[in-house]
């Protein structure tokens, strides 16, 4: 699959439909690559046409500015917008809720404005216009899943009813967990959680979000964010489930059940 840099349609005189974002975990991370090929391929079958910034692409600083280093957040962001508005970039649609949260709630108070867009309510919209269309007795028809909130897609932004609505659409089980939607609890990793040691405590975050998912029952664990992916897989390991349950993110799905 040949995926076209924002460069080469540049070349070409023309606009894509979308920018896909990326991001770092998405690019770096072994695990979340597959997140990104799975959303790229939904958006290639389907016809979306979209680009992505290929080397071009910088860290939104999100990670910077959450662990309190405003200024080189700000260098970071001032690059991107630079090179986003020369591009003359509207909406972008992103994998990661961490991407998502700072370009659509901090970028546009340093010049950055656009439509930005989570992938799971990006395949909900394109479900809604039959562009996505599931195939009968997929492969997680019937099948028992809890779905885990991200902080920043879920309580940061308020986007519940759309991750929801896509695994609706793939006729699955969905069991909640016993705190869910705007009760959520983090996996661990965010506000730049990841990338440092635990603090002192009697038991890591993630090992009790796992607890919660496990408690359902579920043999899927549907997540919307490559961190949380990271942490629940950690969480299930911790268990010694990796036979049982899987961790996925809702992209992952979708892709398998076209």
């Amino acid at each position: 699959m040949h995926i076209k840099t924002m460069a080469e349609f540049m070349a070409e005189g023309a606009q894509p439909e979308v920018l896909f974002w990326v991001g770092c975990a998405g690019s770096f991370d072994q695990r979340a690559q597959r997140i990104t090929k799975a959303f790229a391929q939904i958006l290639d079958k389907v016809g979306v046409s979209f680009a992505i910034l290929g080397k071009e692409e910088m860290c939104t600083g999100d990670p910077a500015r959450r662990s309190g280093n405003e200024f080189l957040f700000q260098m970071m962001a001032y690059n991107n917008i630079q090179l986003l508005n020369g591009y003359g970039i509207k909406k972008i649609v992103t994998a990661c809720p961490h991407c998502f949260n700072i370009f659509k709630n901090e970028y546009p108070a340093l010049g950055g404005e656009y439509d930005v867009i989570h992938h799971t309510t990006f395949i909900n919209q394109l479900i809604a216009e039959g562009r996505i269309v599931m195939k009968e007795g997929g492969a997680f028809k019937g099948k028992k899943i809890t779905y885990h909130d991200s902080c920043y897609l879920g309580r940061a932004n308020n986007i519940y009813e759309a991750p929801r609505a896509v695994l609706e659409a793939m006729d699955v089980e969905l069991v909640e967990m016993k705190r869910c939607k705007t009760n959520g609890l983090c996996c661990g990793a965010g506000g730049a959680q990841m990338f440092k040691e635990d603090e002192p405590g009697n038991k890591r975050i993630n090992i009790e979000r796992t607890e919660e998912a496990l408690a359902t029952g579920a043999t899927v664990i549907a997540a919307n964010c490559p961190f949380c992916t990271t942490m629940l897989m950690d969480g299930v390991k911790n268990k010694e489930q990796e036979e049982q349950v899987q961790v996925l993110d809702i992209a992952e799905m979708v892709a398998r059940s076209l």
